[in-house]
């Protein structure tokens, strides 16, 4: 009982460092995304996030092994065999530092040719896309080699050192907004140098973190051919995975650019840059999560377990939802508020990009159940192949004259298909019954956003668009959202561990 506080106890502290970081993180981010907006103008904006997109093509392998590294680290510190972690950590650098030449040897050739003969770039822009296209090359080859690192601060649940690093990269970008802002040279290529000396920056202190404080930390050739193959073995599945996570996000933002051109690119990148700060404030919930689901299953406590997935999948929709009711709401007035040119499609696109977060954020701490076991083949033939359909379905309906939307209308549709794929595979893991997550985490979060919608909806629709309007929809969607939260998405166990956390705050 004593360790299943102090897990409680890990979870709660590791989730207050990184909702520390995402608040900081969230508004920075919000911020210097005008800033860089207004600077650089719509069309390098846009041309900045489609170069960006082209590098993310070939780095999707990375997050198959990323996910693997993270996975074996955990499961073996549960365990407390330190010799193994040692050698999972030396393995897995080595993978990783070959799928980072690989990377750039893709980007340096397929990649280039997309940028110079297949992208929709003015020919005045072409060389500014083909220097800043070099740096992020560079990045993607660091960020690839320390994705390691990241997997075992987040194994030992470090998440303190995980939020210092998060709000130093916001700190260095809002400097970078700056220097944008007062560039003599051109723009898009400053924005890419100062993108980089960030990268570098933040990859010279965490290999200095992790040298310093995991003995672990051993870099040299590995020869553990069965670990090898092992993680060989478990990222091969997992890339499939990846693959269609990289197709439905930066591949279809491709198609965007060849159809629409980079106007929409814009429209969507500002989009997504709400969605991100929208998933960082759930994830934060789940990093925190993640390591105690892994470590419960290693242990055989699939109790633990079964409650650390539902609270999950009901607590990252419910902290998902607080903001995104105003948002979904108030979408043209924040934007407008936001940034001070509004590209075409931009409110359209950021409602659905809100309304699929809210759909995904069931599938987190189900995904992590199922990587824990390291059975991923059968998961991610159903699941990843009904994903992948987003992009040849995005291509087919953009072909046959769709608007900008399609995309993720179809992503939203797969999506929900998706989560009941998920539910079926896990069911077996937990035993649980599949109409007891149904009843238990998808009607109860369902209920509870319908009934916490009312009032703010009722503002919306009574009183003209204003600035007063929006506060009232912020203030009456907060207060109903924590109140229905509490009387509808809480059972009597979490209510009782809720008032007892408030007491000792208070």
């Amino acid at each position: 009982m004593t360790t299943v506080s102090n897990n409680n106890k890990r979870i709660a502290k590791n989730t207050l460092f990184l909702y520390f970081r995402m608040m900081l993180t969230m508004f920075v981010s919000l911020f210097t995304s005008r800033v860089i907006l207004n600077t650089l103008g719509i069309v390098d904006y846009g041309l900045n996030n489609v170069i960006a997109g082209v590098i993310t093509l070939f780095a999707f392998l990375n997050g198959a092994l990323g996910a693997a590294s993270s996975r074996f680290l955990t499961f073996e510190l549960a365990g407390e065999n330190k010799e193994q972690v040692k050698k999972i950590f030396s393995t897995s650098f080595n993978i990783h530092f070959c799928m980072g030449i690989i990377i750039v040897l893709f980007c340096e050739t397929i990649g280039l040719w997309l940028v110079n003969n297949i992208l929709n770039i003015p020919p005045e822009r072409l060389f500014a896309c083909n220097v800043i296209y070099q740096f992020v090359i560079i990045s993607a080859f660091l960020t690839t080699t320390q994705v390691p690192l990241y997997a075992i601060i987040i194994s030992y649940e470090r998440m303190n050192i995980y939020a210092y690093l998060g709000i130093s990269d916001v700190i260095l970008k809002l400097c970078i907004a700056y220097f944008i802002t007062i560039s003599t040279f051109d723009k898009l290529i400053t924005l890419g140098v100062l993108n980089l000396i960030v990268v570098i920056g933040v990859y010279i202190f965490i290999h200095i973190y992790c040298k310093r404080n995991f003995s672990e930390y051993t870099i040299a050739v590995s020869r553990e051919k069965q670990l090898y193959k092992e993680m060989i073995g478990y990222s091969a599945w997992s890339l499939l995975g990846s693959s269609a996570g990289m197709l439905k996000n930066q591949g279809v933002n491709i198609l965007m650019n060849i159809f629409f051109g980079p106007v929409v690119n814009a429209a969507n990148a500002i989009a997504y840059q709400v969605n991100n700060a929208l998933i960082n404030f759930s994830n934060n919930f789940t990093t925190a999560l993640n390591p105690q689901i892994i470590k419960s299953y290693a242990n055989k406590d699939y109790d633990r377990m079964k409650s650390l997935v539902f609270r999950g999948g009901k607590f990252s929709f419910f902290l998902l939802m607080i903001l995104s009711i105003p948002i979904l709401l108030e979408t043209k007035m924040i934007l407008h508020l936001w940034l001070k040119s509004v590209p075409e499609y931009t409110v359209i696109l950021t409602r659905l990009v809100v309304l699929l977060t809210l759909v995904e954020s069931f599938t987190y701490t189900l995904g992590v159940v199922i990587q824990a076991t390291g059975k991923i083949r059968n998961y991610q033939i159903l699941v990843s192949g009904l994903i992948l359909l987003n992009f040849p379905l995005s291509y087919l309906f953009y072909k046959l004259g769709g608007e900008p939307s399609s995309a993720l209308i179809t992503s939203i549709t797969l999506s929900v298909i998706a989560v009941f794929i998920r539910i079926f595979i896990v069911k077996r893991i937990i035993k649980m019954t599949v109409k007891e997550y149904i009843k238990e985490v998808l009607f109860t979060s369902i209920i509870t956003l319908i009934t916490s919608i009312l009032i703010p909806l009722v503002c919306h629709l009574k009183m003209h668009e204003s600035i007063e309007r929006l506060i009232l929809i912020l203030i009456s969607s907060t207060i109903s959202s924590l109140v229905f939260i509490y009387l509808l998405g809480m059972n009597k166990e979490e209510r009782i561990y809720i008032i007892s956390l408030i007491k000792k705050i208070i």
